[in-house]
């Protein structure tokens, strides 16, 4: 006996909420209209929830290209409520960003916030690209971010260190000097 399995049954797709973020309406054109946060790397998985939430927003979305380097699979169409998207990828792209076409309104590109970020840098890169009139590519948020998230780490370790040590202060020399930071005779000021 032969079982034909459909394809789009066999998956169990389970439509969250888009993590979106759009740039407000106004005069002021930018280089982004917006971020999206996928919760994976699974386009097939992940554009029908992105699609619906813009088609009440935008207008139905009918083409997508991406980069394939952020993407494991590229599918050449996926299935959306009612209607298909078509799925393109060209190298030469930025690859933390996603372009969304419309035959009725036209085009939109948007950051893509890689799946594993933590929700602050998320969030923050979320602000950031729906700036309206921003001149900042795509490339240049996750730069600032990756940039920005060091330095938060950096504090970080730097603040459990001091507690690590009790918060004991370091002399100029990297010496502990006991709990006082007060250029007290016997403590290495002098």
């Amino acid at each position: 006996m032969t079982t034909t399995l459909d394809r789009a049954a066999q998956r169990a797709v389970v439509l969250r909420p888009a993590r979106l973020s759009l740039t407000p309406k106004t005069a002021l054109a930018g280089r982004l209209d917006g971020a999206w946060w996928p919760y994976s790397r699974d386009l097939e998985a992940e554009l029908p929830a992105l699609a619906a939430a813009l088609d009440e927003t935008w207008g139905r979305v009918t083409r997508v290209s991406v980069n394939p380097s952020r993407w494991p699979v590229v599918p050449r169409t996926v299935a959306v409520a009612g209607h298909v998207l078509h799925v393109g990828w060209f190298t030469e792209q930025d690859p933390d960003k996603l372009i969304l076409l419309s035959y009725t309104v036209g085009r939109w590109d948007l950051l893509v916030i890689p799946p594993e970020t933590e929700p602050a840098a998320a969030a923050r890169l979320m602000a950031a690209a729906a700036i309206p009139g921003s001149v900042l590519a795509a490339g240049v948020l996750m730069a600032n971010e990756t940039v920005i998230g060091r330095g938060i780490r950096d504090a970080r370790r730097r603040e459990a260190t001091w507690e690590g040590e009790g918060g004991a202060c370091m002399s100029p020399f990297g010496e502990p000097m006991g709990r006082s930071a007060l250029p007290l005779p016997g403590n290495g000021w002098r």
